[in-house]
């Protein structure tokens, strides 16, 4: 199996975990352009014993023609990797986090769940908010949601390598994963413009934030687990936020109360 890696932030990452892990079987760069970035890529890639092959832009081209649309702009270097892909490191088992989860008590422990989640921009962009302020797992659902995390990428570049690190689990069934989290002392808020002001809510140490789908919400099933539904002040003529940056408001309130 071949798989095609482009955007900096995605190359950079794999690179970095090659030369830390001392993997870099099958790993090869191609090239046809170089710059600042590139440059720095290709001294990790040295250091990782990673070979790198010089291109031109149409062959670049010709590697990328099958990945989504968003995933296409190479920027003169492609990461190559041919063999079969391994499990990421972040992938979680979520009974096994959960049972760990129960035993920690006054630890702040915040879970996002994904519900149907489907555009991979989004999911990336969620991941790298994750990264940034602290989540300890994200939650998905194997069916309707962008939940390939491990080989999607524009999740890669969405989440600027965010996806390699935070704690993934991908679960056949969301509104039980929710119900394990309440019995792990987890309280439960899902987003949505007609819940409670956000500024009037204080996050306990175990929080799991539900985001509901682009199109339609959260679910009926799902929404009836939550302990509160909260909303996000905002003074816009449209009616709603992004769930990506919705996602990243609510994330850094739980974690800026943390620090209060």
């Amino acid at each position: 199996m071949t798989q095609i890696i482009t955007g900096f932030h995605a190359i950079e990452e794999k690179v970095r975990r090659a030369l830390e892990s001392g993997k870099n079987s099958g790993l090869s760069i191609q090239l046809a352009k170089t710059g600042p970035r590139i440059k720095k890529i290709l001294e990790a890639a040295k250091k990782a014993g990673i070979p790198v092959v010089n291109a031109d832009k149409n062959a670049l081209d010709a590697l990328v023609r099958g990945l989504p649309e968003g995933a296409r702009d190479h920027r003169g270097i492609v990461l190559v990797f041919e063999g079969a892909p391994e499990k990421p490191e972040n992938e979680t088992d979520f009974d096994a986090w959960v049972c760990a989860a129960k035993k920690q008590e006054g630890q702040r422990l915040t879970v996002i769940v994904l519900d149907s989640v489907t555009d991979p921009h989004n999911t990336g962009a969620i991941l790298r908010s994750c990264d940034q302020f602290g989540a300890s797992l994200a939650v998905m659902p194997s069916r309707h949601s962008a939940s390939d995390f491990s080989d999607n990428e524009i999740i890669a570049r969405s989440s600027a390598g965010a996806s390699a690190y935070v704690p993934v689990s991908v679960v056949t069934n969301l509104v039980r994963a929710v119900q394990q989290l309440k019995d792990a002392g987890f309280w439960v808020y899902g987003a949505d413009a007609g819940g409670e002001s956000v500024t009037k809510i204080k996050f306990p140490p175990k929080t799991c934030i539900v985001m509901g789908s682009e199109g339609k919400g959260i679910s009926r099933l799902l929404e009836e687990q939550c302990d509160s539904i909260v909303s996000i002040p905002t003074c816009g003529k449209i009616d709603s936020l992004n769930v990506s940056v919705a996602a990243g408001v609510l994330l850094y309130e739980t974690y800026r109360q943390a620090l209060v």
